[in-house]
């Protein structure tokens, strides 16, 4: 199995519950937009820890960075995450993943389920063809929305965030559902990506299937 040992350049805070890690890049190390690896704690105990993250950098960038959702509810490997410092070491192993970007479309990402797309709008940034790509960013609060002014820089009013519980007085929760798809629905030649928990993403490819988006045009993690 393929193994290497890293070290963390660099942690902050992006959410009260969102950490962001900027650590080494192995040579000849390489990923697609939207691919992730296992990593764990090489730390006594934790190296076998596995758990996956998707990478939110660009390929061509000098470092990797991954931007993780901490769960401090149960004593996982993300709870674990939140203690470790700039100098601690990684473990990364083999990329995979299945949603890499196809061409113009709906990305539809519930809380976290948006890293995979961070470095695809990056990328597409850098490739100067952002335009034709709407996103649906559903989250829980304001609190919860993951680099907005980068998302809202990027996307502009193509950047859509639908919160459940809003904060903001005289808003009322929403969720993404069949109308608002329909809405935002691209194309018959667009792609709708989709990344968040699995009962997200079952509801989600279901409504858009019912909506009549053909199958082999609607991108999830296999």
């Amino acid at each position: 199995m393929e193994k290497h040992i890293v070290k963390v350049l660099k942690t902050e805070f992006v959410t009260h519950n969102v950490r962001r890690f900027t650590i080494e890049k192995p040579a000849g190390y390489k990923f697609i937009s939207g691919q992730a690896t296992d990593v764990s704690i090489n730390k006594p105990g934790l190296e076998d820890e596995l758990r996956p993250f998707t990478f939110t950098c660009l390929n061509s960038d000098d470092h990797l960075e991954f931007t993780i959702k901490i769960y401090r509810d149960h004593d996982g490997v993300t709870a674990k995450l939140e203690n470790i410092n700039v100098g601690d070491e990684l473990i990364l192993h083999e990329v995979f993943g299945a949603i890499n970007y196809q061409g113009p479309g709906l990305f539809i990402a519930g809380g976290a389920g948006l890293t995979p797309f961070i470095s695809i709008f990056r990328q597409l940034k850098a490739d100067d063809k952002l335009p034709g790509n709407t996103l649906l960013f559903a989250n829980r609060t304001e609190d919860d929305i993951i680099i907005k002014d980068e998302l809202d820089a990027m996307l502009g009013v193509n950047h859509i965030d639908i919160l459940s519980d809003p904060k903001t007085p005289g808003q009322t929760g929403k969720h993404i559902d069949k109308p608002l798809l329909k809405q935002y629905l691209p194309p018959k030649t667009g792609y709708c990506y989709i990344c968040g928990p699995d009962e997200f993403v079952a509801a989600m490819k279901n409504d858009l299937t019912e909506l009549g988006v053909a199958e082999d045009h609607i991108v999830i993690e296999q």
